[in-house]
């Protein structure tokens, strides 16, 4: 079962993914909040796997809350809330570790979707999506990590085309390698520079120069 928490101010919306989420036979609604500060105490109290957090809120900002559950032991998943295609506050979050952000009018089906993908470990966020994203706010470059020396070069390859939204299954067909070969590689690229997921991976890509 998927313990899920809601975060925003709108109590409306909360009810209808609530019963959107409730509805589901792997998914169940621990928690709710309606601002930043109240998410602490009922992220704390109820330990979900994933966090639906709204963006801007009274109180406490879901940027802030983010923040300081993501810095606790054994955090959940949190997931953005957003009704800005390019959010730059999304691309904050983020960069602060989030898993990724939603449209607030994203279809139903896509939300569940996006729910079971993050709990398995996973963004929510296409990886050409979050290139466009980050793309249009990432600052000015910084110095490359002693860590991206630890790849080899062929790991270097699968970084590159993964920074650049290619899928698994893309990146097999262009070279010429197994899906569970480049999951492999992706896995090991992950490890060596101590990221989380792809999304991370598009991060670090523009913010080093490496994109």
């Amino acid at each position: 079962m998927i313990n899920v928490v809601l975060v925003d101010d709108q109590a409306l919306f909360r009810a209808g993914i609530r019963m959107l989420v409730s509805s589901q036979p792997d998914m169940t609604v621990v928690g709710e909040a309606g601002d930043g500060q109240e998410a602490l105490a009922v992220v704390a109290r109820t330990r979900p796997d994933v966090v639906l957090m709204d963006i801007r809120m009274p109180v406490m900002d879901g940027l802030t809350a983010t923040a300081e559950i993501l810095a606790r032991p054994e955090p959940p998943r949190v997931v953005m809330l957003t009704t800005f295609d390019l959010d730059e506050a999304a691309a904050r979050a983020i960069r602060q570790g989030a898993s990724g952000f939603l449209l607030k009018d994203a279809d139903p089906e896509f939300l569940l979707a996006a729910i079971r993908t993050v709990e398995s470990g996973s963004s929510v966020i296409a990886a050409s999506a979050t290139r466009d994203l980050f793309a249009h706010f990432t600052p000015e470059t910084k110095p490359v990590p002693a860590s991206y020396a630890d790849l080899t070069e062929r790991e270097r390859e699968i970084f590159a085309l993964a920074a650049r939204g290619l899928s698994n299954s893309e990146i097999a067909t262009r070279e010429f390698l197994s899906e569970a070969t480049v999951k492999t590689h992706i896995s090991r690229i992950l490890t060596k520079l101590a990221l989380r997921d792809r999304v991370q991976l598009v991060v670090f890509a523009f913010e080093h120069g490496l994109a």
